[in-house]
């Protein structure tokens, strides 16, 4: 049962963390306005994500415009865009795949053996989801940390990180985390053997006991008392 909580909470943290990943991907926070240095105009602020631009007024009014050309972007925009939509659907197929080898359902085959692999594959699919979320949040950080520091940069087109970034991180983290709790669903060869043998047992026998007719008549040779 301890195995079957694990693979429970890995798969609730890793759904969590996919979920925070498909947040991240649609916000359009990634990097923000900075309002660091002198002569700053705070009436407006400007918001960039993986699919649009936006500028938020003072007055409470927001206008976004989406990416017209995927060409003109910059290389770490389109690889992080690349990225985001690969973790998403391989997070899709972890959940799909992670339903049917939990212990706790009774989806797909009833060999404890075979759906614990299925489980630590649904694991290792969360984890390069993670990783490819990872790695898309990272290497638009590093680039706004690269363009910020930039002496070359005027002031007032310095970005910072946006929440989306954050949301980002944590996504990564949960998702890692509970493709981490899964793969450890991996059965030993103890296991292995143990539930080969329960699997065996558990299905029914369709071999039948032929069926034997007494005679009521007595057997020739014996008396009757």
């Amino acid at each position: 049962m301890a195995n079957a909580g694990l693979q429970l909470l890995g798969y609730f943290l890793a759904l969590g963390g996919w979920v925070g990943t498909i947040c991240s991907a649609a916000l359009p926070q990634w990097k923000q306005s900075s309002y660091a240095g002198d002569a700053i105009i705070t009436a407006v602020g400007l918001y960039e994500g993986l699919w649009m631009s936006c500028a938020s007024q003072s007055t409470g009014q927001v206008q976004c415009k989406l990416h017209d050309s995927l060409l003109s972007l910059d290389v770490h925009l389109q690889t992080s865009r690349a990225l985001m939509v690969v973790s998403i659907l391989m997070g899709f197929v972890g959940v799909i795949v992670s339903v049917v080898g939990m212990k706790c359902t009774k989806v797909g085959d009833e060999n404890p053996v075979v759906k614990g692999r299925i489980a630590m594959a649904g694991g290792v699919l969360f984890l390069i989801a993670g990783l490819c979320t990872l790695t898309a949040v990272s290497w638009y950080a590093t680039q706004v940390t690269y363009e910020f520091f930039n002496p070359n940069t005027p002031v007032n087109a310095r970005y910072e990180f946006g929440s989306a970034l954050f949301v980002g991180w944590a996504a990564a983290s949960l998702t890692m985390l509970g493709g981490s709790f899964l793969s450890c669903s991996c059965p030993t060869p103890t296991e292995e053997r143990r539930g080969q043998q329960h699997y065996r047992q558990s299905q029914p026998s369709t071999a039948r006991e032929p069926n034997v007719k007494m005679s009521s008549s007595p057997i020739r040779g014996e008396q009757c008392l």
